[in-house]
C-alpha cells in the first residue's frame, strides 16, 4: 500500500487485524471528554477503509471498546460508482454529481448515489472497471468506476 495514504488511528483490540474492513460512522457522545479522540476521529465519516498495518500493540482505554484500542495504519478504499460515460476516464479529476433517480428499488442505485460522496465533491477516477450491469431505467450512458477522494 502507498505510504503516503496511510493513516494512523485507534480501532477495536477484538478486531484489529490486517485485512479488516469498516465504515467510519464517526464519533459518539462517550468519545467528548476522551484524551484520545483526536486520534480516532481523523477519519472521514461514511468511508471506508481497511486495516493494513498494525502498531506497537500498546492497548489504550475506551469507553466504547471493552477489550481497548490498539493503533493501527488504514487506507481509505476507492468508492465503487456509476459515472457518465464521457467522464470515466482514469485519472480524469471530476466534481462528483449523484443521479436524482426516483427508482429507488433499482438495482443501480446505489452506485449512482453512493453514500461515500457528497454532490460536488472531488474525486479521481482511478480506474474504468466497465459497463453498467443493466441498462438505466432513465436513459443515462454510464460506467462503473473506482473513485478516490482528491487527497
Amino acid at each position: 500500500m502507498d505510504e503516503v495514504n496511510k493513516v494512523i488511528t485507534l480501532c477495536g483490540k477484538d478486531w484489529a487485524k490486517i485485512g479488516v474492513e469498516f465504515t467510519f460512522l464517526g464519533g459518539k457522545p462517550e468519545c467528548e471528554n476522551c484524551k484520545i479522540k483526536r486520534t480516532c476521529l481523523r477519519l472521514r465519516e461514511g468511508a471506508k477503509y481497511k486495516i493494513v498495518g498494525l502498531r506497537d500493540g500498546t492497548v489504550q482505554e475506551c469507553p466504547l471498546h471493552d477489550e481497548g484500542v490498539i493503533a493501527v495504519e488504514v487506507v481509505e478504499l476507492p468508492i465503487l460508482a456509476l459515472v457518465d460515460t464521457k467522464m470515466a476516464v482514469e485519472g480524469a479529476k471530476i466534481h462528483f454529481e449523484s443521479k436524482k433517480c426516483e427508482y429507488l428499488d433499482c438495482s443501480m442505485y446505489k452506485l449512482c448515489n453512493p453514500v461515500e460522496l457528497n454532490d460536488g465533491e472531488v474525486v479521481v477516477v482511478e480506474k474504468v472497471i466497465g459497463d453498467s450491469p443493466t441498462d438505466c431505467r432513465k436513459g443515462y450512458s454510464v460506467k462503473v468506476v473506482e473513485l478516490a477522494r482528491e487527497a
